[in-house]
């Protein structure tokens, strides 16, 4: 039988990966997953009690609007109002997604199509890519990482490209390279955008998860974004929400008018006793994102703080709950994918291989600090005895 989108898709190279840390741990092997980005912190005591409480509710088991219920559209404004300073109308600027990847890519659904293409980042979260491919639009890749500015990329790629792309995909603090980005970077490429007529689609997932005093910024805090923007905020990573699949997409309006009507055609919402939680844990867990930055901050110089004594050396990131760590010197002729598999192989350790991001990740690994201190200090002993050339 023949299949649509599917059919072109590649391997995926994590479950390469997976299916070896699953026959590992079959066999009574103690594997520290590292590798896909899961959070394990729990999510907020009052978003828990209130889901609990809403769902008892029969009112609640009924649909709910695929737009979301107005009190989490204004709970959202609410929050990007203290955070950001944005003010946005919940009526016209703000949908709530079924998380961020749903959102991205019915996004691309009303952006683009077969003659379009679009900018993204290389490497890159796979959605980014593969969002806009499926629209049947072409997709170039733009490098970004250590020792690259993504904007600088795209300036050059610009010029070369045709036809011109419509849409460019951002993701600051960036998955899987951590790359952060600061206010002054959002001006310039909103300036870009509104010069070339070109739609920037900034995908904020890790909007709260930063560290060491930096405060990653909403490109809407840039004035004039609204007019070429929209921004992806979810629960996922800041709350430690992930399950819940919650999400927003905010900014100009004529684009989320058009995604909000294209979602009513597609589905009814999410669930409605988990927007009833969202929006107490917008309201009244403020602060969560700051006991979960906590966490991942200890585990990242856990990490990084134990590597580089074993002589792999490595940048601290600021942002993200990923380290992106370069495959040190002695291993790098076998490519991230052999490395990511001796490390489960020999160190018991699984993390995600850099080609698993495009062509762009090859010669690195990422860690996702997605295990306590403890298993992470473990897992740098079984590499210590692993990494034999080090």
């Amino acid at each position: 039988m023949e299949f649509r989108r599917v059919n072109g898709l590649p391997p995926y190279v994590f479950s390469i990966i997976d299916n070896l840390k699953i026959d590992a741990r079959r066999q009574g092997e103690d594997v520290i997953d590292l590798g896909f980005g899961n959070p394990d912190i729990p999510s907020p005591d009052v978003a828990v009690e209130k889901l609990a409480e809403a769902v008892r509710n029969p009112r609640n088991h009924r649909y709910s609007a695929s737009r979301g219920i107005p009190k989490l559209r204004r709970a959202i404004t609410d929050l990007y109002l203290r955070r950001f300073g944005v003010e946005l109308d919940p009526d016209r600027e703000v949908v709530t997604t079924i998380g961020a990847k749903e959102g991205l890519s019915h996004l691309m659904w009303v952006l683009l199509g077969p003659g379009d293409s679009a900018f993204v980042p290389a490497p890159s979260y796979p959605i980014h890519v593969y969002a806009p491919l499926f629209t049947g639009a072409e997709v170039q890749q733009v490098r970004v990482g250590p020792g690259q500015d993504f904007l600088d990329n795209l300036l050059e790629a610009w010029e070369s490209q045709w036809p011109k792309p419509r849409v460019v995909v951002l993701s600051f603090p960036h998955n899987p390279t951590t790359s952060c980005v600061d206010l002054d970077w959002m001006r310039r490429i909103v300036d870009f955008a509104r010069e070339h007529e070109v739609v920037l689609v900034h995908d904020f997932a890790y909007a709260e998860t930063a560290f060491d005093g930096y405060k990653p910024p909403s490109i809407l805090e840039v004035p004039g974004a609204k007019d070429v923007a929209v921004e992806l905020y979810t629960l996922t990573k800041s709350f430690s929400m992930a399950g819940w699949r919650v999400g927003f997409m905010v900014g100009n309006a004529e684009i989320v008018q058009a995604l909000t009507k294209l979602k009513s055609y597609l589905d009814y919402g999410t669930f409605q006793p988990i927007q009833i939680a969202a929006i107490v844990a917008l309201n009244e867990a403020g602060e969560y994102p700051k006991v979960v930055n906590e966490i991942y901050q200890s585990r990242r110089d856990s990490l990084v703080d134990g590597l580089k004594r074993i002589g792999w050396e490595l940048e601290r990131p600021v942002g993200t709950m990923f380290v992106w760590a370069p495959v040190p010197e002695p291993y790098r002729e076998m490519g991230s994918l052999e490395f990511a598999k001796l490390l489960v192989r020999e160190a018991k350790v699984a993390t995600s291989p850099g080609v698993g991001f495009g062509p762009g990740g090859e010669g690195y690994v990422r860690f996702a600090l997605i295990e306590n201190d403890q298993r992470i200090t473990q897992a740098v002993r079984t590499m210590r005895k692993a990494l034999t050339r080090l």
